[in-house]
């Protein structure tokens, strides 16, 4: 188990280095799943918005549980900046991820999701998909292992729905470069 969980992370590393800056211009097409509170969430309550993309998942040993405290202090900065700003994860292992397992570990870091919407509701092969087409991203579950390898970008969408910048979850002053690119929005 060790062993594969190293793997995972070189893998996460080489996702992060090879996928960086490919996304920029890139509209995301129309897409509706179910969120952590059993409703409905996609592009159309996204509509006119800028957003904060993600992919994560609930048992993973890995980056997952960093990337979503990134997520949370994000959410706290933007906040008291006042900006209107939604925020979405993707689930990479919609098999294990319900919207309660969702909604209980999106708990673990935040008390306040009225703009974070985590989201499953689809195969594994549709995010595998969805992630490929419209973010550019690797997402693979192996069948030896219950972790998913996936890239640990962040990605800003503007209100038109078009990915602006992605920023790897590895970069120095990440909060602060991600900010910078809300107020050009």
């Amino acid at each position: 188990m060790k062993k594969h969980v190293l793997v995972l992370i070189f893998a996460f590393l080489m996702l992060t280095a090879c996928s960086s800056q490919q996304t920029q211009g890139t509209p995301i097409s129309s897409f509706s799943f179910m969120n952590q509170h059993s409703q409905e969430f996609g592009m159309e309550q996204l509509e006119g918005k800028v957003w904060i993309a993600d992919f994560i998942f609930t048992n993973c040993e890995t980056v997952c549980p960093p990337m979503t405290a990134k997520m949370a202090e994000l959410q706290q900065e933007i906040k008291e900046k006042e900006y209107d700003v939604e925020f979405v994860s993707f689930s990479v292992d919609p098999g294990n991820d319900t919207p309660e397992k969702l909604n209980e570990y999106l708990t673990h870091f935040t008390n306040n999701d009225d703009h974070w919407n985590v989201l499953t509701g689809y195969t594994q092969d549709e995010i595998e998909k969805f992630a490929l087409e419209e973010f550019q991203t690797l997402v693979h579950k192996p069948d030896s292992t219950d972790q998913v390898l996936h890239g640990v970008n962040f990605y800003v969408i503007n209100s038109d729905g078009v990915i602006v910048n992605e920023f790897g979850f590895t970069e120095p002053d990440l909060t602060e470069s991600i900010l910078k690119e809300i107020e050009k929005q």
